[in-house]
């Protein structure tokens, strides 16, 4: 025992660096982690105190138990035994692509990522960009919530900018919880984007297995109070105007609940703009019948680079106004009692038809369905008159009028429209650019439905 064992020196630095390692995973680790941990349970208890709807225990738990949850789930274990059956392939085989699917769709929410950073770029980047205004607001509706119920807010969906805009907006009452797409699947904004407790979904996977374990993951979140955004339009719309509602993460919100559990209460949310920027892309894919958009990164980089000399030399101007409109919240329990038959897709509608009434009237959209509807060109006074005519009809409509003026409202429009060579002035009057007619269609079709039975538009 008291003899003199010599080794190597690379031997005893490796054998120092494993019982290194050891200490840390066994000791160290665990305890760091432990602090971090009971440090960020005091702020989230801080900030539900400023919050209207507490961030919920379900969005706190650890991913790693979350996606054990999920995969163990009773129904889950039936799906992944039905898929084994059907494709002839070992249950532990169907077993291991579940697991593959809940890592996929389970977020790692971080507080600190979500109101430290997200919500401050968010609103630097919205205020950058636009004149955001805040149009109809019911607080006191929205404030008789029962606290109980899982909120979600449903939405239009015009831009890849309106994440930005409600998750800033809604930061004062709690955390939303989006399904996004394949787009956001890009390393890092993936880590981002779950880190801000957004999940990812497949839009085009036609698989049981894949849904199955989605529509449990929605059906948990939902079980267990998660603020959640959707929108029941599934993708952005390719003519401005409001599209049909497609049932999938709605159904599953619906119809994955536990009886007897949670109500769940819809918060209409309609949200516009003067420019969107995927405008052509989006009336380009529309025009081409699918729902591909060839935007190159050379493309953006391209834009926020000239936004950026802009910037350099003084001469940036905000791209016009983007508003956001809440509506009175609808109860789901209320619904189904007062509307039995109506089933996921009357409550679609419904909620559709809610969202079209509280979607905001800008400038540029007003503008824009004038000069579609005019016969000819039009004089200014002309324009005047029939914008005038046009809010008439649609008296209950959630108009924003810059300094309170209809005048100045047209006059901006025409500013915005005629700078992005939309339309030109011929002898005293406006027309609409040949080529550009698809795209300033689009911009009247965000309000279209507006007037749709009180006049013949």
């Amino acid at each position: 025992m008291g003899q003199t064992v010599e080794m190597p020196l690379w031997a005893l630095v490796l054998l120092v660096g494993f019982a290194a390692v050891t200490f840390a995973s066994h000791f160290l680790f665990p305890s760091v982690r432990w602090f971090l941990r009971r440090r960020l349970e005091r702020a989230v208890a801080r900030l539900n105190t400023r919050l209207q709807r507490p961030i919920e225990p379900f969005k706190l738990a650890r991913r790693y138990d979350m996606i054990q949850r999920l995969i163990y789930d009773p129904e889950v274990s039936v799906a992944i035994a039905a898929h084994a059956q059907a494709e002839g392939i070992p249950e532990n085989v169907a077993f291991e692509q579940a697991r593959r699917y809940a890592r996929e769709i389970v977020p790692s929410f971080s507080a600190t990522a979500y109101f430290g950073i997200a919500i401050r770029l968010a609103k630097w980047l919205s205020r950058s960009l636009y004149r955001v205004r805040l149009g109809h607001f019911d607080e006191a509706a929205l404030a008789t919530v029962d606290r109980e119920a899982t909120v979600v807010f449903v939405m239009n969906h015009r831009s890849n900018m309106d994440y930005v805009l409600v998750t800033w907006l809604a930061a004062e009452r709690s955390a939303l919880s989006y399904a996004v797409g394949e787009w956001a699947r890009v390393w890092p904004l993936s880590r981002l984007i779950k880190a801000m407790g957004a999940y990812f979904i497949r839009r085009k996977s036609r698989g049981d297995l894949y849904r199955r374990v989605l529509a449990r993951y929605v059906g948990m979140a939902t079980d267990g109070g998660v603020t959640q955004a959707m929108f029941p339009e599934g993708g952005l719309s390719l003519s401005g105007g409001l599209q049909p509602p497609k049932l999938g993460l709605l159904k599953y919100l619906v119809e994955e609940r536990r009886p007897g559990g949670r109500d769940v209460v819809f918060v209409p949310v309609a949200i516009n703009y003067d420019r969107v920027f995927e405008d052509r892309l989006l009336v380009a894919a529309g025009q081409a019948g699918g729902r591909r958009f060839p935007a190159r990164i050379s493309v953006v980089a391209g834009f926020v680079l000239r936004q950026v000399w802009l910037r350099l030399r003084r001469r940036y101007h905000r791209h016009g106004y983007a508003a956001v409109s809440f509506g009175a919240p609808m109860s789901l329990a209320e619904f189904e009692r007062d509307h039995p038959a109506a089933g996921v897709e009357g409550l679609a509608r419904a909620l559709m038809a809610r969202i079209g009434a509280e979607v905001p009237v800008l400038p540029v959209p007003m503008v824009a369905r004038a000069l579609i509807r005019a016969e000819g060109p039009l004089t200014r006074e002309g324009l005047d008159a029939a914008l005038a005519e046009m809010l008439a009809e649609v008296p209950r409509a959630h108009v924003h009028l810059p300094r309170k003026d209809l005048g100045y409202a047209a006059r901006f429009g025409i500013q915005v429209l005629r700078k992005r060579g939309m339309i030109e002035e011929r002898h005293g009057a406006f027309v609409i650019t040949e080529a550009e007619r698809p795209v300033v269609a689009y911009y009247a079709a965000s309000i279209d439905h507006l007037f749709r039975g009180r006049s013949g538009g």
